[in-house]
């Protein structure tokens, strides 16, 4: 009895800490977003968004009428200033939805010591940079389920605040919704759901069209499991608890696991044309950044690119 009361005091005081950590995002909230904004002021200069002359509803800028175009295209208030003919030309919509879903169920709050960040920290932060970028770019950001797509400047504060006010459970994998056919969709997650799991997400996500980029970010530890010895490990999302006797005797099964479960995931979004990578939590943030922002500006006139990558950070 006594050793089973230990079992449970011991489970009790793991399942408390996940939940502390998970909870004290409220806290680390204002750190993440000042890093983010670092990190994507770090890059945003020299990066365009998909912004252009066309037809739209937006104002873009006035230039000189050429002879041969309509008359009625010569905007005569601006005109009247100089003794030049001006055009107002329009924004060309390229713009469109980018959905970001950043994983904050009680999992993503483990780091082992070699981690730079733990894994909820770096995908909320790459997470916030990203946005930052692609607003900057003229484009519109949301979080599935939480926050509608918005092209405001703010859209850090908009997203921080999302998560601060949301009192839902936190899953692993984004809601059920159909983006549009124009959407991007990236998710940002350790991945350790079941497979089954994982590609009915995919499924409904891309049913209508839409691409998207599953990136996993993994704790150092979950790469090499550095485990030896008696070990006790925890499973952060229901609480229980598994012990290995001599954990070292696990690590060549461990890691075939981890590959197959890959496997089966790159196999699906190769199925789908859409993108799957990994990241460590021991690299910079701002190497994931770079890599997510530069596939999506690949083809700036809304084409997908057709890089594939099996690990990216």
């Amino acid at each position: 009895m006594a050793a089973d009361n230990k079992h449970k005091d011991e489970e009790n005081v793991a399942v408390r800490r996940a939940d502390g950590e998970s909870r004290s995002l409220a806290a680390s909230l204002p750190r993440l977003v000042l890093e983010a904004r670092r990190i994507a002021a770090n890059v945003i200069h020299g990066l365009h968004g998909r912004r252009r002359a066309g037809a739209g509803e937006s104002f873009w800028q006035y230039r000189r009428f050429v002879s041969g175009e309509p008359a009625q295209r010569v905007d005569w208030r601006r005109s009247g200033r100089d003794d030049h003919l001006y055009v107002r030309e329009q924004e060309w919509e390229a713009a469109h939805t980018v959905w970001i879903w950043p994983d904050r169920s009680p999992s993503m709050a483990f780091a082992s010591r070699d981690a730079r960040d733990s894994k909820l920290e770096r995908g909320l932060i790459v997470a916030f940079a990203l946005a930052e970028l692609l607003v900057a770019g003229g484009e519109r950001v949301g979080i599935p389920g939480l926050m509608n797509p918005t092209g405001s400047r703010a859209v850090i504060d908009k997203m921080a605040q999302a998560m601060l006010h949301d009192d839902k459970t936190r899953a692993s994998l984004p809601p059920s919704f159909v983006p549009s056919s124009l959407a991007e969709i990236v998710v940002l997650s350790d991945f350790w759901s079941p497979i089954a799991e994982i590609t009915a997400m995919l499924g409904g996500l891309a049913s209508s069209g839409a691409h998207g980029t599953l990136i996993q970010v993994v704790d150092p530890a979950e790469e090499t499991f550095p485990y030896s010895g008696r070990v006790e490990f925890v499973e952060p999302e229901i609480g229980s608890v598994i012990t290995a006797g001599r954990a070292e005797s696990w690590t060549t099964d461990y890691v075939a696991r981890v590959a197959l479960h890959r496997d089966q995931i790159r196999a699906e979004t190769n199925r789908l044309d859409w993108l799957f990578s990994t990241h460590t939590t021991s690299r910079s943030a701002a190497e994931l950044l770079l890599f997510l922002h530069a596939g999506m500006m690949v083809n700036k006139g809304g084409g997908r690119t057709t890089v594939k990558a099996g690990r990216s950070a």
